[in-house]
């Protein structure tokens, strides 16, 4: 029998062997003891604690498809474009964007002239390298403020021949900075808060986590049952009625899984069987027991829980400028707040609050203390701004949730590799509140609405009249999917949208609560989070196997979720919570080989690596690979283009190309960098596209000049003042794109810093 474990988009810790003997790990301030012949068991996990991984972090150069920075230049015939970064003004559905773009033409005469396009332009965004590329620019406006009719005809005509009409790459930072200072659509969830069972410990402790009724699953030639739906490894012995349960170092054995545990240094002698080579390694190495040693309190939960666990006696720290401590001896990101004495804790992007530690939790996302809002972005713990409603960084957030990332596919291609497996006859159960119908016995999405049938696919819709197919690509879903609610466990897919290209494509974007991240809506604004917060009940299946068919849905608790600026989506999984996560990552049934796998995987949300098949409950997604993949990756390029790869099918080419010294137009000192889809100027890229048309730029000290006539005028000299409502509305736009370009160059750079260390720049708790 060969095992293959599949898992969530969590991680798992079958790796190579370590020696003896016991050792400390310490990054970024967290510290955790493992004796080195477990430490294979932690190492995914302390991965993400420190990375967050969207995509497997893998120190590189940033894709030559990104953002490749602004302003920049094109040439033909002899004349020249230079073209800033645009000013967007609206993202319609995050699919359509509307800019506009200050610019300079040189004809072959050298006589140079500034003007202001007004483009649009529909998107594909990738969101594994955070850019958007603009495939088909239309230029709705093209002004020149200082020519006169006669020379602004002449003029447009040029810069139409010249200009960029598709393939251009922006980053998605430089678009939300802009964006924040508009009214940027918000589709908020009424998601369930209420609190998960909260442990707390100031001891060493693990949480065991089980969903439900223990799922066992046989091992072959031995007496020993393994529980399928738990986050530890956890053995039954069938003559004994006893569990084993496996921790970091020390083995416990109890008559219950809720305990009492009791360490042990005797085993059944069925552990000397377990198979070789399928992922049982790691156990392995812990028989016979070790000498007995201490072991941590054990936390047991059949319902998703959560365990604040401190390294003594929880200690507190002020952060400045605030009536609030944080506890700087635990994982966890607690607070007391002084002024009311009320301890508040942060879990999967809810707030919840209390007297005291042991409870009882209330949700307390609507009544967050102000003070919450004034964390220094420098603190310790200024990553849970991202939950603080009101402030940039959730903003950021909530924009990058609603972001789809999008892919053109290939629908003959498509339809070729859909795969749909029932554990029988398909059977379908109610959705609540509407009049559609669930698959129930099979790992994938499957709606009937009245007579037909839908699949959501790896994030690609398909359409057929009968449940076992065949499956053809859907151009257009019908309106009642999108009212499924989030009480369902199929919610998820109203997050995927699609749309008909052309005879043979489709347009696909998969936003960010396909992967689990909802915008909730607050008293004083909205907050991502992780999870709908409701439980949905694993499917379960006796058929001809001598266990059940144990298929989970993803939980909201339980999971240890922390949310990553970088990647825009939740990282999981803490040393207490076992090498496995969460209590529904484990094992999976994988219906190809009727029977459960085990695997060795480390997933995040918009990517990750695989060594070993993989499965990812919210998605619904198999993969077989050991490259990095996405939901749209996991097609095939030939299937499902993605930004970057529709780009390099042909609209731009790349290149490393060649740098050189130059001198702008007016006379300062750069370096250009020659691309095939423009050359990038380094310098000033302080020239904006005002509301009223004209072309203005912003000097050292933070003054604006506008240009007229071939000549910068400097604002407020010679008399020129602006004190009429629409002068300073202009004036207050520019000193708005201004803010807007520094902070998404800033967000820019940090985010390719980000990838090009792996992220080793993002701190985790």
């Amino acid at each position: 029998m060969i095992f293959l474990r599949q898992s969530n988009i969590q991680i798992n810790s079958r790796f190579p062997d370590r020696k003896s003997g016991d050792g400390v790990k310490k990054w970024s301030g967290v510290s955790l003891k493992v004796s080195k012949n477990r430490l294979a068991y932690f190492i995914p996990i302390l991965i993400l604690l420190i990375l967050n991984i969207g995509p497997l972090a893998i120190a590189q150069e940033p894709d030559s498809l990104q953002d490749i920075g602004w302003p920049r230049q094109v040439e033909k015939d002899g004349a020249t474009l230079l073209y800033y970064q645009p000013q967007v003004d609206g993202w319609e559905d995050y699919k359509i964007i509307k800019a506009r773009v200050a610019f300079s033409l040189t004809g072959s005469d050298g006589q140079q002239a500034m003007g202001v396009a007004s483009i649009r332009s529909h998107t594909l965004v990738d969101m594994e390298t955070r850019t958007a590329f603009l495939q088909d620019i239309i230029y709705e406006g093209v002004r020149f403020p200082s020519a006169d009719v006669g020379q602004s005809k002449e003029l447009e005509k040029l810069f139409r021949t010249i200009a960029p009409s598709g393939g251009e790459s922006i980053a998605v930072d430089r678009v939300m900075a802009d964006l924040q200072h508009g009214q940027p659509q918000t589709k908020t969830v009424a998601v369930n808060n209420d609190p998960p069972i909260l442990f707390s410990s100031d001891e060493p402790a693990i949480l065991l986590l089980v969903d439900r009724d223990p799922v066992l699953a046989p091992i072959e030639k031995t007496d020993l049952e393994f529980v399928v739906n738990t986050n530890w490894d956890v053995f039954y012995e069938k003559p004994k009625k006893r569990y084993y349960l496996l921790t970091d170092h020390a083995w416990l054995t109890a008559t219950a899984l809720g305990g009492p545990w009791e360490r042990t240094g005797k085993l059944p002698n069925s552990m000397k069987k377990l198979p070789e080579g399928e992922n049982f390694d790691e156990v392995k190495k812990m028989v016979p027991a070790p000498k007995l040693t201490t072991a941590p309190k054990v936390f047991y939960s059949d319902a998703p829980a959560e365990l604040l666990l401190f390294e003594g006696e929880p200690k507190y720290a002020p952060i400045q400028g605030t009536e609030l401590l944080y506890a700087v001896n635990t994982e966890n990101d607690v607070f007391v707040d002084k002024s009311e004495n009320q301890f508040f804790v942060l879990l999967s992007g809810r707030w919840y609050s209390a007297a005291a530690l042991n409870g009882p939790w209330v949700y307390a996302g609507n009544d967050l203390p102000t003070d919450f809002s004034n964390i220094p972005s420098d603190s310790p713990k200024a990553n849970v701004l991202v939950a603080v409603p009101g402030t940039i960084e959730a903003s950021d957030a909530v924009m990058l949730a609603q972001i789809p990332t999008t892919a053109l596919v290939n629908k003959a291609d498509a339809e070729a590799k859909v795969s749909v497996s029932y554990d029988g006859n398909p059977e379908f159960r109610p959705i609540a509140g509407t009049s559609m119908f669930y698959a129930s016995n099979t790992p994938q999405k499957v709606i009937r609405l009245d007579d037909d049938y839908y699949l959501c696919y790896q994030a690609v819709w398909f359409k057929a009249s009968d449940p076992m197919g065949p499956w053809k690509t859907s151009e257009q879903i019908p309106n009642e999917i999108y009212t499924i609610p989030p009480s369902s466990p199929l919610y998820n897919v109203t997050y995927v949208t699609q749309t008909a290209k052309s005879d043979t494509t489709v347009q696909s974007n998969a936003s960010g609560g396909y992967f689990g991240m909802f915008v909730m809506g607050m008293a004083v604004g909205a907050t991502v989070v992780y999870g709908t917060g409701f439980y949905y009940p694993p499917y379960l299946f006796w058929g001809p196997y001598p266990y059940p068919i144990y298929r989970p849905w993803p939980m909201t608790y339980g999971v240890a979720a922390v949310y990553n600026p970088w990647t825009g989506g939740y990282a999981m999984g803490r040393s207490a919570y076992g090498p496995y996560g969460a209590a529904h990552t484990a094992a999976w049934y994988n219906p190809a080989t009727g029977r459960y796998g085990r695997s060795a995987s480390v997933q995040g949300w918009y990517g990750g690596r695989t060594s070993a098949s993989a499965y990812n409950p919210w998605t619904g997604t198999y993969a077989h690979t050991n490259q990095g993949h996405s939901p749209y990756a996991q097609w095939g390029n030939s299937v499902a283009t993605r930004g970057n790869q529709w780009v390099q099918a042909g609209h731009v080419t790349t290149g490393r190309g060649t740098a050189a010294g130059i001198r702008t137009s007016d006379g300062r000192q750069g370096m250009i960098v020659h691309r095939a889809n423009g050359t990038v100027v380094h310098t000033d890229n302080g020239v904006f596209a005002g509301h009223d048309g004209n072309v203005y730029r912003r000097n050292e000290e933070g003054g604006w000049s506008q240009y007229n006539r071939g000549d910068w005028k400097g604002l407020g000299s010679n008399g020129r003042t602006f004190n009429s409502p629409s002068q300073q509305h202009v004036m207050s736009g520019l000193d708005r794109s201004q803010l807007s370009r520094q902070r998404g160059q800033v967000q820019t750079q940090r985010f390719n810093s980000f990838q090009r260390t792996g992220g080793g720049g993002i701190r985790r708790r």
